[in-house]
């Protein structure tokens, strides 16, 4: 079974705080209520050995019960799923060694048992009725849905943007590719696009999920805005990269790790595809799976077979019905559909780049 990482191990501790949940209605009673609350995530045996007193619960979890329980001082620990309540009015004895930035004792002791078991724990300030979501060393302010719809509307309103800019440069790119006059500078710059756009989309997600049932209209938008941007990242990728030696998702996972002021870098980006810093202006020439994928039911077999036989777009493009015919998977009505499917492209990218 394959580990989660840290960030997705978040995004499901969000899951279950999300705005609708029996963890969440029972936090906003605590807060309502003027009290604070320590609460476990999770029971095994790393949480086991820094548990002291306290009772041996093992009920569902509803917002009445886990309001109710965080009456008494001591920490609530729940199940991994948050659907049932293990243990209740426990002392937390992590290791006083371990570093924390924090200074009331109640968040002392959640930092602490976070950083030492790498499980979450969940602290609701009395004071200020604010909560804190600790996980191994990441500390994350759970905040309000009024505070997280305002965040997610500024992120979809700039996805907006950066859609528009998206399509701008692929539309102008596309045009180059049919009329053969691609240089390097031009793959680069719609790539940038697409790694900002997914950057962002990624942002948008995590407020998504934070609002739980509240976010249900910005996930629709979000979906509409960014469904092809992946596939877009990787076909460019596979268009484009100059050593075909080097795997695709090594490239894409550089790709994915550069700072945002690295990714605006186009030489940067350029030597990911294995390009030299001189070489941006150069002209290039697409393999084709971009604009192959575009053709209606054409299966991804057959783009790759036609790729491999041909070996780039543009001899695609002039290769006649009896040539395509040749290349398995195709068939003489499946040629057709294919010269006439880029037919459509080239006369459409055309177009949209001169009127």
């Amino acid at each position: 079974m394959v580990e989660p990482t840290r960030e997705q191990g978040l995004r499901e501790v969000l899951v279950m705080l999300a705005p609708g949940t029996p963890l969440r209605e029972g936090i906003e009673r605590i807060i309502r209520g003027g009290r604070g609350a320590l609460i476990v995530i999770g029971w095994g045996p790393k949480i086991e050995p820094l548990v002291s007193g306290g009772f041996v619960i093992d009920i569902g979890a509803t917002s009445q019960r886990i309001a109710e329980l965080a009456k008494m001082d001591g920490a609530l620990v729940m199940d991994s799923e948050a659907s049932r309540v293990l243990r209740a009015n426990v002392h937390l004895v992590p290791d006083p060694t371990i570093p924390t930035s924090e200074t009331g004792t109640r968040h002392r002791s959640g930092e602490r048992t976070a950083r030492e078991t790498g499980q979450p724990v969940i602290v609701v300030s009395e004071a200020m009725g604010m909560v804190h979501l600790y996980y191994g060393d990441t500390k994350h302010i759970v905040e309000d849905v009024s505070a997280l719809l305002f965040r997610a509307n500024q992120a979809l309103s700039t996805l907006e943007r950066y859609r528009a800019r998206l399509d701008e440069v692929s539309a102008l790119l596309s045009a180059r590719e049919v009329e053969d006059a691609v240089s390097v500078r031009d793959a680069v710059l719609t790539l940038q696009r697409a790694e900002m756009l997914r950057r962002i989309a990624n942002e948008v997600e995590d407020h998504v999920i934070e609002l739980g049932s509240e976010g249900r209209l910005i996930r629709l938008q979000l979906n509409e805005l960014v469904g092809s941007v992946v596939p877009e990242r990787e076909l460019l990728v596979r268009d484009y990269l100059g050593d075909r030696r080097r795997k695709l998702s090594r490239v894409l996972d550089d790709l994915s790790s550069l700072s945002t002021d690295a990714l605006l870098d186009a030489e940067r980006v350029a030597a990911l595809l294995s390009y030299e810093d001189d070489q941006l202006d150069n002209p290039v020439t697409p393999r084709g799976y971009r604009l192959l994928t575009r053709i209606p039911r054409l299966p991804d077999s057959v783009v790759e077979a036609l790729v491999d036989r041909f070996g780039n777009l543009s001899r695609v493009m002039d290769a006649t019905v009896e040539e395509l015919d040749q290349v398995e998977g195709v068939g003489e009505s499946r040629a057709r559909s294919i010269q006439e499917g880029l037919r459509r492209l080239a006369e459409s990218a055309v177009l949209e780049r001169y009127v």
